[in-house]
């Protein structure tokens, strides 16, 4: 795996990524209930989350590209949690990795870069909702010291069925 790491690099996002991003997320959006979205976006749509995401402050966007190459293999960000201002100490995390890109270490590389990007940032709590079943995503907030605090039962519709979210809780 260290060569299939040297082959990737993590930088912070930018406007030049919006397409790429777009479509990574379009294919969860279509055929996953990874995420509750039910319509694609277009990259116009989408714009307002990308800027969003600045290069400093707590909510950041970590993209992971093909060294060479440039293209997206995923994604990590820190978002509010919530809009009212108590919650301004904590963060929503997200990671997204392109369907061919998986199993390759790039989620683990994209929450390293997140997770020491937001070092400095004076945060206190991070959150991240999976919906179940997803051991792989299980797998990745554990290893990041995450801990299952509680799981919403059925609280998505997706596909005509109902979807569990367990929410994991780590300390900044």
């Amino acid at each position: 795996m260290p060569s299939e790491h040297a082959e990737v690099q993590v930088r912070p996002g930018g406007e030049g990524d919006l397409v790429a991003l777009t479509d990574l997320y379009n294919h969860y959006v279509r055929e996953t209930a990874v995420t509750f979205d039910t319509e694609p976006f277009t990259p116009t749509e989408r714009r307002p989350w990308l800027l969003s995401h600045p290069v400093d402050g707590p909510h950041r966007l970590m993209v992971a590209t093909a060294a060479g190459t440039g293209r997206a293999l995923g994604y990590a960000t820190s978002s509010p949690f919530r809009p009212k201002p108590a919650y301004a100490t904590s963060v929503e995390t997200t990671v997204y990795v392109a369907p061919d890109a998986g199993r390759r270490g790039i989620g683990t590389l994209l929450y390293q870069a997140l997770f020491d990007a937001l070092a400095d940032e004076g945060l206190h709590r991070a959150y991240a909702g999976v919906a179940q079943p997803n051991a792989a995503s299980t797998r990745l907030h554990e290893r990041f010291g995450f801990r299952h605090v509680g799981t919403y039962r059925e609280v998505g519709h997706k596909f005509g069925r109902w979807w569990d979210v367990a929410w994991h809780e780590k300390e900044l």
